[in-house]
C-alpha cells in the first residue's frame, strides 16, 4: 500500500495552505483574540469567512459530484483539515466537513452544522451561538436538533476562539439516519489532523524564534539544548503525520485512536516546547504560542480522549488485534 502523496494531494494541500493563509491571515487571527478578550466569551463565528471557504470547496470535499461535491476520500479531507488547524482556523469545522451531505445548506455555508456527543452526559457542544441545526450524537443512534432544543449550559472554554456550553440532557428531536460509529471515527481522523497541523505551526514558530532571536552575541538555535528542543518537535509531527495519513487510508478504528493519541502528543508536546524556545515572551498574550497551546488542549479532549483511547488500544492488544 503506497501511502505517499499523489501530486493531485500536493497541489489540494498547497491550494488550501494558500487559500487560508489568504482568508484568515494572523491579522484576522490576532482580531478574533481581541474581540474575545474584549467581549468576555468566545466571539461569534465569522459568517462571511465560512461562506468564503464554502465557496472554495471546503466543506463539500467528501461529497459525491453529483451531489455538487468534490468527490474526495478522507485522505484529502485530512490534507485540508491539518492546514486548517495550522491556521487555528476558528468554527465547528470537522462537523462541517462531515454533515454537508446531511444538513441543508451546510456545504455551501449558508448554514453553519454542528455536532455533539451526547453518549453520556453532561456533552460538550462547540460553537452553540453558531450552530443553525446540531446532530447530536448518543450511543448508538443520532438525533437532528435546532439549538433551541437544546438547553445549554455555557462553559469558559479554555481556548479564546472555541465557545463551549453543555448540555445536561437531550431532547427527542428528530431521528437522523446517520452512521454513528462511522461519523465518531471520522470526527476522531479529522480531529487529529487539525492537531497534525497544530504540531507543525508550533515547529515552525520554535525555529524562526530560534533564529532570529540571539543571546551571547549568537542566535539560540545555535545552543544544544534548543536544537535538541526543535528535533524532538520534528520527530513528534512525522511520527503523527504518518500515523495520521495511514488512519485515513485504512480507516481501521484502532489505527485512527492510535493516530489521535499521537496527534495530541505532537500538538500538545510541540506547543509546551515551542513556549520554552520562545521563554518570557511565550508567556504574553501577544505571542501567539498561548492560542496554539491552548487548542491543542480542547483538541486533545475532542474526538477521541487520550484516556477512552488507551483503553481501545488496550482491549485491542488483549485480544490480539495489534502486536508490540
Amino acid at each position: 500500500m503506497d501511502f505517499r502523496l499523489s501530486d493531485d494531494q500536493r497541489a489540494l494541500r498547497e491550494g488550501v495552505r494558500d487559500l487560508v493563509a489568504g482568508r484568515f491571515p494572523r491579522e484576522r487571527l490576532r482580531a478574533a483574540v481581541d474581540a474575545y478578550e474584549a467581549a468576555g466569551d468566545g466571539p461569534a463565528l465569522d459568517r462571511g469567512l465560512w461562506r468564503e471557504l464554502a465557496g472554495a470547496g471546503f466543506f463539500s470535499l467528501l461529497l459525491a459530484e453529483a451531489d455538487g461535491g468534490a468527490g474526495l476520500g478522507l485522505p484529502e479531507a485530512v490534507l485540508v483539515l491539518e492546514e486548517a488547524g495550522r491556521a487555528l482556523l476558528p468554527g465547528p469545522l470537522v462537523a462541517g466537513v462531515l454533515l454537508a451531505g446531511t444538513v441543508p445548506g451546510a456545504a455551501t455555508g449558508e448554514r453553519v452544522a454542528g455536532m455533539c456527543d451526547a453518549a453520556s452526559l453532561p456533552a460538550l457542544w462547540e460553537h452553540p451561538a453558531d450552530c443553525d441545526e446540531v446532530i447530536v450524537l448518543g450511543a448508538h443512534a443520532a438525533r437532528r436538533c435546532t439549538p433551541e432544543e437544546l438547553r445549554p449550559v455555557a462553559v469558559r472554554s479554555v481556548d479564546p476562539l472555541t465557545p463551549l456550553a453543555r448540555l445536561l440532557d437531550v431532547p427527542p428531536g428528530e431521528p437522523c439516519a446517520v452512521d454513528v460509529d462511522r461519523l465518531r471515527r471520522e470526527a476522531a481522523l479529522l480531529t487529529a489532523a487539525q492537531q497534525l497541523g497544530g504540531a507543525q505551526r508550533t515547529l515552525e514558530a520554535a525555529v524562526a524564534y530560534a533564529r532570529q532571536r540571539e543571546q551571547f552575541g549568537a542566535p539560540i538555535g545555535s545552543f544544544q539544548a534548543v536544537q535538541h528542543l526543535c528535533a524532538e518537535m520534528l520527530v513528534r509531527v512525522e511520527i503523527a503525520r504518518s500515523a495520521v495519513y495511514a488512519a485515513s487510508v485504512t480507516v481501521d478504528p484502532v489505527e485512527v485512536v492510535g493516530a489521535k493519541l499521537l496527534a495530541d502528543e505532537a500538538a500538545v508536546g510541540n506547543a509546551r516546547d515551542c513556549l520554552q524556545v520562545h521563554g518570557g515572551m511565550g508567556f504574553t498574550w501577544e505571542a501567539d504560542v498561548h492560542l496554539a497551546l491552548k487548542r491543542a488542549w480542547l483538541l486533545a479532549e475532542r474526538g477521541q480522549p487520550a484516556a477512552a483511547g488507551a483503553e481501545v488500544l488496550a482491549e485491542a492488544l488483549a485480544d490480539g488485534h495489534i502486536a508490540l
